[in-house]
């Protein structure tokens, strides 16, 4: 049997046994020498602590996570033992903040070697919005070198939404309610709606993916408890108003995109996210490319295959190659010219439908 405790200092432990008992709903476990306490050990809401006289540090301090903040201690959500113990009240499950886009015109090169870190699971990440929009987005170009079984957990993600898009490679994936672990081809995507338990099982060598989050701050908490997969299947359950999508290029179809001279495969993306994301792969069709600007919040475009000038209203050219990023502010005039034959991009807007001028 092992138990652990958190040993914190205490200036006054008798006014502290009255407070951790009664303030805060935990019960006491032990409490030494009989004749004139100098230690006592309590325990509630997950943890044990030992609040000692005798240690000499700073002094401490606890959060307590509550679906009734307004019901516990009072309703006082910031308090201090007799002792010194801060104790921080807090919401259980906080509220997805969506901080408000802030517009800017970013343009990422992969030869500008922008530096890779080593993220969860030990993937690579490389970061393709330095100033992630004030928060509102993070585009992230994930790799594994090496392949084979992945350290991965069962975990969720509490966000607005989340992308990923095989880019080079595959990678094997299960997903809560979806039935059996299945293969990610390259050109192939999956949106993880809000809290949707997964893990990441087996990569093959140097596999790559795109990933979008939004906010770009979000919060990855594993699953200790549930085992994937799990079942019986139910593959149209709504996440937080949002569905699973396993998007196969395969099974899609081309049309004409939103500005001429290039067509799209649409993922169906914006369908099941009720229009917060829209997820289309762009290539060339026939004609030029004409000046345009768009009313999107967000629009992510990432080069996955051929060299591409962008040009914008304002500002110098960029030529672009696979690996390269860039995102239009609405309102901004842009277009694509000089594109090789085999241009192929990644675009990813939020809203999922949104106006288009041309010209």
């Amino acid at each position: 049997m092992i138990h652990a405790e958190l040993c914190l200092p205490t200036t006054d432990l008798r006014g502290d046994i009255a407070f951790f008992t009664k303030s805060l709903g935990m019960q006491m476990d032990m409490i030494y020498p009989a004749d004139d306490p100098s230690v006592a050990v309590f325990s509630g809401h997950g943890v044990a602590v030992r609040l000692d006289a005798g240690l000499t540090a700073s002094a401490g301090r606890m959060m307590i996570r509550t679906d009734d903040v307004a019901g516990f201690a009072a309703g006082e959500t910031q308090l201090t033992s007799p002792g010194g113990t801060a104790v921080e009240i807090t919401e259980l499950h906080p509220p997805l903040v969506l901080p408000q886009t802030v517009h800017s015109f970013v343009v990422r090169r992969l030869a500008d070697q922008a530096p890779w870190v080593i993220g969860r699971a030990g993937m690579h990440y490389r970061d393709l919005i330095p100033d992630r929009l004030g928060g509102s987005i993070i585009a992230s170009h994930i790799r594994i070198p090496d392949g084979g079984p992945v350290p991965d957990m069962v975990h969720y993600h509490t966000v607005g939404f989340q992308l990923i898009f095989c880019y080079r490679g595959w990678v094997d994936l299960v997903y809560e309610d979806q039935g059996e672990p299945f293969r990610l081809h390259a050109g192939n995507c999956v949106i993880q709606p809000p809290e949707i338990r997964h893990r990441v099982l087996f990569a093959s060598d140097n596999i790559e993916v795109i990933e979008i989050g939004v906010p770009a701050e979000h919060v990855t908490s594993i699953d200790h408890e549930m085992e994937l997969p799990n079942g019986p299947a139910n593959p149209t359950r709504v996440f937080q108003g949002q569905r699973f999508v396993h998007h196969k290029a395969e099974d899609a179809t081309w049309a004409p995109f939103r500005v001429p001279g290039l067509q799209s495969r649409d993922t169906e993306i914006a369908d099941h996210t009720q229009g917060v994301a829209g997820v289309h792969v762009v290539r060339l069709a026939t004609g030029d490319v004409p000046w345009s600007h768009h009313a999107s919040d967000i629009l992510f475009t990432f080069v996955m295959e051929g060299r591409v000038t962008l040009e914008g209203e304002g500002r110098d050219p960029y030529m672009l190659e696979p690996g390269d990023a860039f995102v239009v502010p609405p309102g901004m005039r842009t277009r694509l010219v000089d594109a090789s034959d085999d241009l192929e991009l990644l675009e990813v807007s939020l809203p999922g439908v949104f106006s288009t001028t041309v010209g």
